[in-house]
């Protein structure tokens, strides 16, 4: 690499910085729209929105005055008092969802945490202790916190970090018979992801929520989604679920809950949130205004302007195009999935999604992967269709040697 701000910046960050992530060799330092700069001027077009975050792309006029305002009146108190933008945040999401009441955190993880310590303290105050197993599928991600980590049904997180905590259990993602063989009167929850993202990008065949719905129905168990990468219109509904027209009793939400700020929610029904009263759990930093702030310009962007409505469109664009291409470059295309613009691109054998993340970097794309070989696009549910129509044609130009 030539001598360069960016250079001094990454070699600064090599010296100080835990070497816990895989990162490109790139500073990013500002962006607009749906496009981001580097430290060297370079543009890219975002396909990666921050993993799911930036769902209004990059300064969003909207959610910056939410944050500037709030920030000028009082950032943080904590939840020993009544915090009025997460009043309104809590009052948007329940009279858009099935839920009831909201809980807030700071990270899809603590809000799966807290799921799963609901799930079962709502047993063990039903007079059912035993009732401790969560039930989550193989290929799933559900964080990297002890609790969350146990729930992830992939083994390769794991390594090294144990003995996690006991209680949980993994099946096959969209196996309605190993679900019913693992749903027993130990169970206290069944956790899953709508479509699993980060596991490849995996859309669950039609019925399986549902069967899942009725399992936790009739053996008593809780039915929670983990939405943090599918909500808040990334899959073209604002909730994954309403595609199956399924409901859980608890959904757990972060990424592009407030476009970029820190923040995570569980939502609940009335039915089970009596079980966590006042000291049972909490968070120091959870639901603080500047958070919340920027969490109701964001849902009040999704609801008010078509944002969902249009990254359905284009989301439908996009798979339509990537299935082209997949019949162009049969050798080089095992399958195209997804929902809105939640897509992944699985490559064939031999075919390393890893190069194509390095060879749409240095044309001006961010994309990312999703396990060796699939390659993931989450980008800013407000994209062009003709960035979509710019990447499709780049990803020809890369798979043209396996056509």
């Amino acid at each position: 690499m030539t001598d360069s701000r960016q250079a001094e910046l990454i070699a600064l960050g090599e010296r100080v910085l835990l070497r816990n992530y895989g990162r490109s060799p790139v500073v990013l330092t500002h962006g607009e729209g749906t496009r981001v700069y580097d430290a060297d001027g370079k543009a890219y077009v975002d396909f990666v929105g921050g993993i799911a975050v930036d769902v209004l792309g990059h300064g969003h006029p909207a959610l910056v005055r939410a944050v500037q305002a709030q920030a000028a009146s009082l950032i943080h108190v904590s939840n020993l008092y009544w915090i009025e933008p997460q009043i309104r945040l809590a009052d948007l999401l329940v009279r858009h969802s099935f839920a009831d009441r909201a809980f807030f955190c700071n990270s899809g993880a603590e809000a799966n945490e807290a799921a799963i310590k609901l799930a079962r303290r709502f047993a063990y105050t039903a007079g059912r202790p035993e009732r401790c197993h969560v039930v989550s599928a193989v290929g799933g991600f559900h964080g990297r916190t002890l609790g969350a980590l146990a729930a992830t049904g992939q083994p390769k997180y794991h390594e090294g970090f144990g003995p996690l905590p006991e209680g949980f259990r993994h099946v096959p993602f969209g196996d309605v018979s190993a679900l019913e063989a693992a749903v027993d009167d130990r169970v206290c929850a069944v956790l899953l992801e709508p479509i699993q993202a980060e596991g490849g990008v995996h859309v669950p065949p039609d019925g399986y929520l549902s069967a899942a719905r009725r399992l936790c129905d009739e053996r008593g168990a809780l039915l929670i989604f983990d939405e943090i990468q599918t909500g808040m219109g990334r899959t073209g509904r604002l909730w994954a679920h309403e595609h199956w027209g399924v409901a859980p009793d608890v959904m757990t939400l972060a990424k592009g809950l407030a476009g970029g700020v820190p923040i995570g929610a569980m939502l609940v029904t009335e039915r089970v949130a009596g079980a966590l009263g006042p000291g049972s759990h909490g968070t120091t930093f959870g639901g603080n205004p500047l958070a919340t702030a920027a969490g109701v310009a964001v849902l009040r962007t999704l609801l008010d302007e078509g944002v969902v409505e249009r990254a359905a469109a284009v989301g439908r664009h996009f798979l339509e195009a990537l299935r082209g291409l997949a019949a162009r470059r049969p050798r080089a295309v095992r399958d195209v999935r997804g929902k809105g613009l939640l897509i992944g691109l699985e490559l064939a054998e031999g075919l390393a999604a890893a190069d194509i993340v390095k060879r749409a970097m240095a044309d001006g794309f961010l994309v990312a992967s999703a396990g060796p070989q699939v390659v993931r696009f989450v980008p800013p549910l407000v994209i062009a269709q003709e960035d979509v129509d710019r990447l499709v044609a780049a990803l020809d130009r890369y798979l043209g040697d396996r056509a």
